[in-house]
């Protein structure tokens, strides 16, 4: 034992006893002389081994240590904290079983270890449970690398494998929860102990998975957990045995991925679709709890039924209606609206979309329903003639030019061509781009309409007076009229009697004297007076003559001199009226040639 001192403790001297345990000093002294009393003290000790745990009792508990006696020469001092939470309990005469390290320090003073005596205690009984292959309970105390310690007693490591049946992603989440193990290694060399929980849980799934096998049938109810979740499917944990709930199997509805209707962990009523014994497979089925909502969609959805539902998906052809869970229909692209130039259905609906609907035709056989969303409004054709009467003048915007016309939107759904010819009364048209461009407005008259293809045309001219109409009247046979030479041929020239009203003057018609070529005899932009030498009303021509002009010939005389040739030369008069005249013609062939063209 020890006296209490300045700087800690002293050996403890036979004085110290004095007043605790009253001492007979006259029977000490009296009976055995010290060197016999020193070899009493001696034999006591004889049987304490270091190594050995031995049972003393608690003398003293200071702030930060525990005074044990062990019936030794000197006491043992050990630190508090080797009594973990018993240490606050602790009182003096409380047994305790401690390792003796030492009989003696260098300060002449038993070494005693609580902690290490209680390490070969738990470890003696771990041992035993090993050897028997007994269940341990520990609480897990704290993440390492590859695995976790677990407090069993002793510190033991539990790998990431052995956790659980499946790999754990977060394991900071076990820290704390306390679980039974197997002992699967140990080794008392190192101290070290290997745990396992997935021992324990494969002993407990075999022997759930031989009873859920037992009772296992095709058409049967039966409850699992979610198990873990794939973009094909979910697995459902029935008991010691995984089934797999397809995705085509989860809803009659569309579903994009299991996720949107199970989370793992999740507990779920399904059916057994089919079960494999000897394979140990099981397919599970989810929606087969509730009927097959096609089984009664004929007598829901029939021809003409109008419907609400909202739009799942869209495709280059259409877009796909939800009108109940498992019952989807499909609107066209060409039944979305009576406007023909819609290229693709998102222009008109998005995902998500709630929509009115017209069922055209179900075939339940196959599952499809076809929908019609334009004809919730009412086809725009079908009062046509009574909204855009012929020869009415409307207007609209000019949705397209082509090569042969521009196509005219008076209305969602109604479009009107102006021909190309049908364009200006005089000015000879090349291209529609001349005298239209895509999104102008312009005001037409009704032409013509054709209900059943659907078709209108339209034109601009028509609302001016034709020019043509009076030309008889003005320019009679045998008046002189100026005019101004506006094109040169290889035949001839064009003049201009006015807007839009030309005639042609035959080569040997430019001049009283015969000239090798017309632009000896005229020019471009250059007046001159002519005498009208015939007029052909139905193919809007007229003949003109400046020779007969000059020398004063009838009209009679010069059609006589031409004869036939005049008619010829007027009929490819107006093929000709659209090519460029001989000095451009002569430019383009010097163009090519590389030569020069004589003024």
């Amino acid at each position: 034992m020890m006296a209490s001192t300045k700087n800690g403790f002293r050996r403890v001297k036979e004085s110290d006893y004095a007043d605790s345990f009253d001492l007979d000093r006259e029977v000490i002294d009296g009976d055995y002389t010290s060197d016999e009393y020193a070899a009493l003290i001696d034999q006591s000790i004889v049987s304490f081994k270091q190594g050995e745990i031995i049972r003393g009792r608690v003398v003293k508990k200071t702030d930060d240590s525990v005074i044990v006696d062990i019936g030794f020469k000197s006491e043992g001092i050990i630190p508090l904290s080797e009594f973990g939470v018993k240490a606050q309990d602790l009182t003096p005469g409380d047994p305790v079983d401690v390792l003796l390290e030492k009989s003696e320090d260098a300060e002449g003073m038993v070494v005693l270890s609580k902690e290490k005596a209680d390490r070969i205690r738990v470890w003696e009984v771990m041992a035993e449970k090993y050897e028997k292959e007994e269940v341990v309970e520990g609480v897990i105390v704290s993440k390492i690398k590859g695995g976790l310690t677990v407090d069993i007693g002793l510190k033991a490591f539990l790998p990431g494998s052995q956790i659980d049946l499946r790999p754990i992603k977060n394991l900071d989440k076990l820290v704390g929860e306390q679980h039974k193990f197997k002992i699967i290694k140990m080794n008392k060399k190192r101290g070290n102990i290997v745990l396992s929980r997935r021992a324990i849980l494969e002993e407990q799934r075999k022997a759930t998975k031989e009873s859920t096998l037992s009772q296992l049938t095709e058409g049967a109810k039966v409850v699992g957990v979610v198990k873990n979740i794939t973009e094909y499917g979910a697995f459902i944990d029935l008991g010691g045995i995984d089934g797999l709930l397809h995705i085509t199997d989860m809803s009659w509805g569309r579903v994009n991925h299991p996720s949107e209707m199970f989370n793992i962990g999740d507990q779920v009523e399904v059916i057994v679709l089919k079960f494999d014994k000897e394979a140990e497979r099981v397919s599970l089925g989810y929606k087969q709890a509730t009927p097959d909502p096609w089984s009664y969609a004929e007598e829901r959805y029939s021809a003409g039924a109008r419907v609400l539902g909202k739009i799942v998906s869209i495709a280059d052809y259409g877009a796909f209606v939800e009108l109940e869970k498992g019952v989807e229909g499909l609107v066209h692209i060409s039944e979305m609206t009576w406007n023909k130039h819609v290229r693709h259905p998102g222009k008109i609906v998005n995902v998500g979309d709630q929509v009115d609907a017209v069922v055209l035709a179900m075939d339940r056989e196959k599952k499809r329903i076809s929908l019609g969303m334009k004809q919730i409004q009412p086809n725009p054709w079908e009062n046509i003639e009574e909204k855009y009467p012929v020869n009415s003048i409307v207007e609209g915007k000019v949705r397209n030019v082509a090569e042969f016309g521009a196509f005219v939107e008076l209305e969602e759904g109604v479009d009107g061509l102006i021909h190309i010819s049908d364009m200006s009364w005089t000015l000879k048209v090349k291209h529609p781009s001349e005298v239209l461009k895509k999104r102008d407005k312009v005001r037409c008259m009704v032409l013509n309409i054709d209900k059943e293809n659907e078709r209108l045309s339209l034109g601009i001219k028509q609302l001016e007076k034709d020019p043509w109409m009076s030309v008889e009247e003005k320019y009679p046979v045998g008046a002189n009229v100026k005019c101004k030479i506006v094109k040169i041929t290889n035949f001839g020239a064009f003049a201009e009697i006015e807007g839009g009203i030309e005639g042609l003057i035959h080569n040997s018609q430019l001049s009283p004297e015969p000239e090798s070529s017309p632009r000896n005899a005229v020019e471009l932009e250059q007046e001159v007076t002519a005498k009208i030498i015939k007029v052909d009303m139905a193919n809007r021509k007229i003949g003109l003559s400046v020779k007969a002009f000059v020398e004063g010939l009838s009209p009679e005389q010069v059609v006589s001199e031409l004869g036939s040739a005049a008619d010829e030369e007027m009929e490819s008069g107006a093929e000709e009226a659209g090519k460029p005249d001989l000095k451009e013609q002569d430019a383009d062939e010097t163009g090519k040639t590389g030569g020069t063209t004589a003024e």
